[in-house]
């Protein structure tokens, strides 16, 4: 099922499954969120959890036992429970399971709010760990944005501007996307943008870490624009299906990684992933603002 908060400036839809978005509309009724396409990708805005992206072999280790786990985690595949909602905010809860604790040994409760201030959305996660055991993971977003945002502009006329001037490092990856260790700087143009191309994402997505918590993407023949702010997610990823010409990017926001290539983690010694002690609680949260 589908729900819906709006006020006077912006209007967003959130689906059960995966409590994922499936529009961002301005008052105008004008779509921001990319809608899915079968040519290129389905989703709009998956949540990702317990692990983000890939793991080697679709599996890892904890306390000697071997899990299996899809890629992103099962969150995406899980209908939540609204458990609050009002005209612009709304509360969905995903609790263990006997079938989470088969791939995910763990008894958690994840919430996800969807608030509206403005001319933006809040995304924000919650996790508490109510078992007795120190609990690892990874969460994060992957929101896919319409580009051209301005239909009488193309994908080139956008970049992605950082709100800071630094010493952006590249995530170092395989061609069948695992992490390296071997991470490199990412010289930005005017020493904060990426410019977008389609052949940028010819080796998949481009994973950065020490980026600053605020960007936007916009283009200066426009005059409408994104702008995004994270908290407690500390990596970012940016992507388009790779090899074509794809009329939108994702702007990901994670806290941790993928596997290491040829390694079949143990979560107890991936040090990016979020540890949390027993009865212990995380929050973090990305922004969303649409400016015109």
């Amino acid at each position: 099922m589908i729900y819906t908060i709006k006020n006077s400036k912006i209007e967003v839809s959130v689906e059960d499954l995966g409590a994922q978005m499936r529009s961002i509309k301005d008052a105008t009724g004008k779509e921001y969120l990319w809608q899915g396409d079968e040519k290129y990708w389905t989703d709009c805005a998956p949540n990702l959890f317990p692990y983000i992206a890939r793991l080697t072999q679709g599996e890892y280790t904890l306390k000697g036992k071997t899990y299996k786990m899809d890629i992103h985690g099962f969150l995406k595949d899980s209908v939540l429970k609204l458990k609050e909602k009002t005209q612009t905010k709304m509360v969905f809860s995903l609790k263990d399971s006997e079938k989470t604790y088969k791939q995910y040994p763990y008894h958690f409760e994840l919430k996800i709010k969807y608030e509206l201030f403005e001319n933006e959305v809040k995304v924000s996660y919650s996790v508490v760990n109510k078992d007795h055991k120190m609990m690892y993971f990874g969460i994060g977003g992957h929101p896919g944005f319409q580009v051209p945002i301005e239909k009488e502009l193309s994908f080139d006329d956008y970049f992605i501007e950082f709100s800071k001037v630094g010493n952006v490092k590249r995530v170092g990856m395989s061609e069948d996307c695992f992490v390296t260790g071997k991470d490199e700087d990412f010289p930005l143009d005017e020493n904060r943008r990426l410019h977008l191309h389609h052949n940028i994402f010819d080796d998949d997505a481009i994973i950065l870490r020490d980026v600053p918590s605020k960007m936007v993407l916009a283009s200066e023949k426009g005059s409408s624009r994104i702008e995004v702010e994270t908290n407690q997610l500390d990596y970012l990823g940016i992507w388009h299906m790779p090899r074509t010409d794809a009329p939108y990017v994702c702007i990901e926001p994670w806290s941790s990684l993928p596997s290491r290539k040829d390694i079949v983690e143990d979560l107890e010694e991936q040090d990016n992933l979020v540890s949390l002690k027993p009865q212990g609680y995380y929050t973090g949260f990305f922004k969303i603002k649409i400016v015109k």
